[in-house]
């Protein structure tokens, strides 16, 4: 089967509202030092897709240092924001300079230049070196801005030699910016520049090996703006071509991307004729064109018919395949088979056309993976009635069928999490390859069992929680040890990482292993690993690999921390003398039994359900996306139609057991009691503080800081909840019915459904159980927005990353015994769909990262919980600011 590559799969957004010199609306709030909405435009970036966030403050009005210091300090403390890497720009290095000194992971730096000499170029350049950032390196030397392919070319051979040859810069980490400027502007000399950035990143993507190419999209259609829907098309036409021609990143607004194909063709031809400078006439045709669309959309409503069923058999099925239409599938397979010599035949024709064409639509990024997961629906189902007269016929004749390649998938020991592990699987069926699924909770004997004795061809490992990583690195070994020579081994999940993969797991094993980021990926992976270039292929991934862990060692988070002392003398200090805390109308535990889906609907949040299908917006903006709109509303309206089922039927069964003890902090730990008597400790919770550098005002938090100290009254609340007893029972039933849509989507909602349950727990808790908050009047947006009083962190998140933690609550709340929950080895919760957490009352509590943290805090931490020092390093892998690997060795005189 062929299957078209995604050129657009790897192609970074960066997104530009975040910029004073282009959203005069983001400049204004910044001017007016309303840093909160500021933060809400950067969260509207993320959420329509940026991967990257564009941070400048360059105005006259502005004190860039102070605004670009104040907004990258509020970032690092939004979970939701702080997620994404960020761009610092700046044409002042002074405002650079002040932003890479707060940021954490890894910044770009936009940009330097050659334009004052090559002696200060390389000085900034080892700057953003040292400050572990990579680098956008504009088209600008010391006559000015390139605007010709050979001056674009020459320059950014110059600076990419000079970075390599004086300062040893990772090729990689260099971006080069070859300048797009705007086109149609009237001025003849300007109509090559669509062409001249386009034709320079051919050729600097072709000989300055690893360097990337970015640029400012928007100002390639400068001369229409108040056009939106012109300047969009011309976005798109121009982001078609220059990211075939190989530009990987680009800064745009993220929520208004249109789709090259969904463009008008009369439009979409003549903004192509004016990029590609195609014609003499071209701006004058455009702005003809462009006055129609002056305050229009420009969108045409899709028209449903049934004329499709007047056409052959073949282009029916292919037209089923595509639409995800399962009405007919079996009529029409039948029907094919009658036609054909072999049920065999029927696959391999018009059956592999149809996902023939699934494949190239995805590839190209013409469809979403819900529509895929559709498509590989109606694909089973034909497969399933084929399948008796394919049984036949082989023992009549003897005979066997080879797929694509075959390749085993398996969720890690001790973890439960199989959704986008599922969503893999389901694109590679579509793709042609056999997937052998072993579910979830598999060990490492059952994986490499299960590989020899279904002879495949990949190994696949999925894993969603921290010690699923660890897990990964024992299979690793294992095949090492076990003499799996050259099988490849597919990493992919949630806590997996290019680094990660790079650093701890490929080293455990000679054969090849890869890191899969997503669903998109997988195709092109394993086509590649089973292809003629297999080799190439591998060898690329270990040199990239190689270079991974060059840069993670070299580029080891250096910045200075806090010691632990002075990170606890900066702790916050709350006025506990004046302050009463309140006390719970209980204590001990409460069970609600099975608690009502249908007040749990309405509290639903379905901008992360969109997420599971790797769709990405809010809700209900999504719904209208002009890039994502067409797979998403059929989606929902799926969902909704699944979810009145899951209700009216109890599909599931919700279940919540919540609890009260008086606590006090105890350094910072926190002690929660048996009674109000203060006498017998019932748990102990411990917790981690911050040790980043902070502002003046800013306290280095941790959670034990919400607590009353001892000789102060104060309590403390956990809870769990599951809306997962039944779950795996229909999710196999929807799986043994060819039914993986079904199956995904049942086991999306039984996520939302239990999040919903943590939330309407956690409401009832401030208002009536805890009642803090007696006369909460909150809507639903205001909940998902965490407008309340008090927080409920959970244990492994960023607060307090120890899963460990979860043993004394499920220990106090008695969680298995009261409501059915359990915990794996790995510390993941049973049933999957499970949330658990503690409650924190007072109103200075609120949700915060923990971040890097030393090896003085590390093993004081260890010493406090009673756990040697090797474990607790394993569970706090991601935050460690040192490498426990390397550590051991230096004590050990290697």
């Amino acid at each position: 089967m062929t299957s078209s590559v995604n050129p657009f799969a790897n192609f970074v957004i960066v997104g530009e509202r975040t910029n004073v010199t282009g959203s005069a609306k983001f400049r204004k709030l910044i001017e007016n030092d309303d840093y909160t909405a500021a933060l809400a435009i950067a969260l509207q970036q993320v959420e329509s897709g940026a991967n990257v966030l564009d941070i400048n403050m360059d105005a006259a009005l502005i004190d860039g240092v102070k605004a670009m210091t104040t907004f990258l300090n509020l970032i690092s403390v939004e979970p939701d924001i702080a997620k994404v890497p960020l761009m610092i720009d700046s044409s002042k290095w002074d405002i650079i300079e002040a932003g890479l000194k707060c940021t954490q992971g890894k910044p770009i730096v936009n940009s330097i230049s050659m334009k004052e000499g090559e002696a200060l170029f390389l000085e900034q350049a080892k700057k953003v070196r040292r400050y572990g950032a990579a680098a956008v390196v504009m088209a600008f030397d010391e006559l000015g801005q390139a605007d010709t392919v050979d001056r674009k070319v020459q320059i950014c051979t110059r600076a990419y030699n000079l970075l390599r040859d004086k300062l040893d810069f990772p090729p990689e980490e260099i971006i080069f910016d070859p300048n797009i400027f705007a086109v149609a502007t009237g001025i003849e000399e300007h109509n090559d520049y669509g062409v001249a950035f386009i034709e320079a990143t051919r050729i600097i993507r072709e000989t300055l090996p690893h360097a990337h190419v970015s640029g400012g999209v928007s100002n390639v259609s400068f001369s229409f703006r108040g056009n939106e829907p012109v300047r969009e098309a011309m976005h798109a036409v121009f982001l078609y071509h220059a990211i075939k021609a190989g530009m990987d990143m680009g800064i745009v607004n993220a929520g208004q991307l249109a789709v090259y194909d969904s463009i008008d063709p009369e439009l979409r031809e003549r903004c192509e004729d004016v990029i590609l400078n195609r014609r003499a006439d071209s701006t004058e045709r455009l702005l003809d064109t462009a006055e129609i669309y002056r305050g229009k959309e420009g969108q045409k409503a899709a028209v449903k018919d049934l004329s499709w069923r007047q056409a052959p058999v073949r282009e029916r099925l292919s037209h089923s395949l595509v639409h995800g239409i399962t009405e007919f599938i079996v009529e029409d397979t039948e029907a094919a088979r009658l036609e054909a010599d072999r049920p065999l035949h029927v696959i391999e024709g018009p059956l592999m056309d149809g996902m023939n064409v699934v494949g190239d639509l995805f590839g190209t990024g013409k469809m979403f993976l819900p529509q895929v997961v559709k498509s590989a629906r109606v694909m089973k189902q034909a497969v399933a009635h084929l399948l008796p007269y394919m049984e036949e016929e082989k023992q009549r004749l003897g005979t066997q069928d080879q797929a694509a390649g075959k390749v085993l998938m398996a969720t890690v020991k001790g973890d439960v999490h199989d959704i986008g592990k599922n969503i893999v699987g389901v694109v590679l069926q579509c793709n042609g390859f056999d997937v052998v699924d072993l579910g979830v909770m598999v060990s490492c004997e059952k994986i490499l069992e299960a590989a020899r004795e279904h002879k495949c061809d990949i190994i696949g490992l999925s894993g969603l929680i921290t010690p699923s990583l660890d897990e990964m690195c024992w299979v690793a070994s294992e095949m090492e040890r076990q003499g799996f020579g050259d099988m490849p081994l597919l990493i992919g999940g949630a806590t997996t990482s290019r680094t990660h993969t790079a650093v701890k797991i490929a080293p455990n094993y000679k054969g090849p292993v890869l890191y899969v980021p997503d669903a998109s990926r997988a195709v092109p992976v394993v086509q590649k690993l089973l292809g003629d270039d297999r080799q190439d292929f591998i060898q690329e991934t270990r040199e990239d690999q190689e270079r991974a862990r060059l840069a993670h060692f070299a580029g080891q988070d250096k910045r200075p921390r806090a010691t632990l002392e002075a990170a606890r003398a900066n702790g916050l200090k709350l006025d506990f003398k004046s302050y009463q805390p309140p006390k719970p109308s209980f204590l001990g535990t409460r069970v609600f039994e099975d608690y009502p889906l249908d007040d749990l609907v309405g509290l639903i949040d379905w901008t992360p359900f969109f997420a599971t299908w790797e769709l990405h917006g809010r809700f209900p903006a999504i719904l209208e996306d002009e890039i994502v709109g067409e797979a998403a509303k059929p989606l929902y309206a799926d969902a909704c139609a699944m979810l009145d089922k899951m209700v009216a039927e109890k599909w599931v069964t919700a279940k919540a057991v919540i609890g009260f003890w008086p606590a006090n902090r105890v350094g910072d730990d926190i002690a929660l009691w048996h009674d109000d008597c203060r006498q017998h400790r019932e748990a102990t919770f411990h917790t981690l503080r911050q040790q980043m550098i902070k502002g003046e005002g800013s306290a280095n938090l941790a959670l034990a800081d919400f607590v009353a100290p001892e000789g102060h009254d104060d309590w403390l609340g956990g809870f769990a909840v599951t809306a997962g007893h039944g779950e795996r029972e229909r999710t196999m039933a929807f799986k043994e019915a060819n039914d993986d849509y079904s199956a995904i989507l049942f086991q999306a909602l039984c996520d939302r459904l239990a999040e919903a349950l943590a939330e309407r727990m956690h409401e009832l808790v401030r208002r009536e159980y805890w009642g803090y908050a007696p006369n909460e009047q909150l809507s639903v947006d205001d909940i998902l927005a965490e407008k309340y009083r008090g927080i409920r962190p959970a244990p492994g998140y960023p607060a307090q990353p120890d899963h460990t933690e979860k043993q004394q609550l499920f220990r106090i709340l008695d969680a298995e015994a009261k409501i059915g929950m359990q915990l794996t080895e790995s510390m993941a919760m049973l049933p999957g769909s499970s949330v658990s957490g503690l409650y924190f009352s007072h109103p200075a509590a609120e949700y915060f990262g923990v971040g890097r943290i030393d090896r003085d805090q590390v093993c004081e931490y260890a010493i406090r919980k009673g756990m040697e020092l090797s474990d607790i390093e394993r569970w706090l892998a991601p935050i460690l600011a040192y490498d426990p690997m390397m550590v051991a060795k230096v004590m050990a005189g290697v």
